[in-house]
């Protein structure tokens, strides 16, 4: 048969491809999460194209980051603005003049920095960070908007250290038959 780029070309003209090794059974390290930019191995963890063994990271954590800029610009400038305007109203005599209508309204005027700020959380959430230590100092390893993928990434990443710290063999009940009685 004769080779062709990729494959090998059968009797009948068809290209078939040499199979495949299954995944884990090559020579590398065990696979334990795998997407686009993001590997954790037993021995490696990628993000990008920063790169840290395994082994070196302690101390992991987890926070989230800080709140979106544009949020915070809003609710200070609401706040400052909306200050502003109380505390002119009070020295000028302006809030004696004022109806029980218009002290509700201002109470509820009050109100919009909170409800800024709420929304802005709801929008643009704050990023879920993970943090380890590498040579005596804080590191951001991993930050992401998704729950889910975060939760992912730092639970394969816990597991590679479990696997790590117990010589990269893997979990002994994992393994183990269940006991049975002779008969």
């Amino acid at each position: 048969m004769p080779a062709v780029e990729g494959g090998v070309v059968n009797p009948d003209g068809a290209t078939t491809r040499p199979p495949r090794t299954p995944r884990g059974t090559g020579t590398g390290p065990p696979l334990l999460y795998a997407r686009p930019g993001i590997i954790v191995t037993v021995d490696r963890f990628t993000v990008g194209r920063s790169s840290w063994r395994v082994a070196e990271l302690t101390h992991l954590h987890s926070t989230r980051g800080p709140h979106d800029r544009a949020a915070t610009r809003a609710v200070l400038t609401s706040t400052v603005v909306i200050g502003g305007v109380g505390l002119l109203l009070g020295f000028t005599g302006g809030l004696q003049r004022l109806t029980a209508g218009a002290y509700l309204l201002l109470g509820a005027v009050f109100l919009v920095p909170v409800l800024l700020a709420v929304a802005g959380d709801r929008w643009r959430p704050p990023a879920y960070e993970l943090w380890g230590r590498r040579a005596g100092s804080d590191e951001l390893l991993f930050s992401s908007d998704d729950e889910h993928q975060f939760g992912q990434v730092s639970r394969a990443l816990r597991r590679a250290r479990e696997m790590n710290s117990y010589g990269g063999w893997e979990d002994p009940l994992a393994g183990a038959e269940p006991w049975r009685p002779r008969r």
